[in-house]
């Protein structure tokens, strides 16, 4: 079983995320953020992973420091319970719909982070939830799982629907992506030998 647990601590947020990537696609979230738990609970569903993340933050102040916070403590947990990554696909991608809604997301278990993000946002909020913290809340993953990351919305009008598609085929991606392929067994997937 490939596991993970972190714990992040800074003044403006303390985090534990702990992962399992051969779990079930169990989620318990408990940050303080209700529709970051809501698309939270889409990655552990899509991606078959158990994910039981905590998170203490100022979000008194606002919601930004939690989102980003936990996109990093994600990040750094599954770079972590993935390991040397011998064996892995390495490469994930899924296009999700949801109504009127579908995204594309493209993950690259490359040891490189980079975001390339095109989501047009119909609205600047989900009810309090500001659609501009899920770039950082990818920016945060990327720059810790260090994965090269494309994530387009190619059509919608309803943010949330948006947004869920977006999370729903991350979830996806990165279960493609984390497959263990047999015929990789004990080899690294790059030219380079090394990821």
């Amino acid at each position: 079983m490939r596991k993970a647990c972190v714990k992040r601590d800074t003044l403006e947020t303390k985090i534990t995320v702990s992962v399992n990537l051969d779990g079930d696609g169990c989620g318990k979230f408990d940050t303080g953020v209700p529709f970051l738990e809501h698309m939270l609970d889409q990655i552990a569903r899509h991606g078959m992973m158990d994910l039981d993340i905590t998170c203490d933050g100022d979000i008194h102040i606002d919601d930004h420091h939690t989102v980003e916070d936990i996109g990093i403590t994600l990040g750094k947990a599954i770079a972590e319970a993935v390991g040397d990554k011998k064996g892995i696909t390495r490469y994930g991608h899924a296009y999700v719909p949801l109504d009127e809604a579908l995204s594309r997301v493209v993950v690259d278990f490359s040891g490189r982070p980079g975001l390339i993000m095109e989501v047009p946002f119909t609205q600047k909020r989900i009810g309090s939830f500001d659609t501009e913290l899920v770039y950082e809340f990818f920016q945060g993953f990327v720059n810790h799982a260090l994965v090269t990351l494309h994530i387009d919305c190619l059509r919608g009008h309803n943010a949330h629907h948006q947004v869920e598609t977006v999370f729903k085929a991350f979830g996806r991606a990165l279960r493609m992506a984390l497959a263990l392929d047999p015929r990789m067994a004990g080899t690294t997937p790059s030219t380079k030998g090394v990821l």
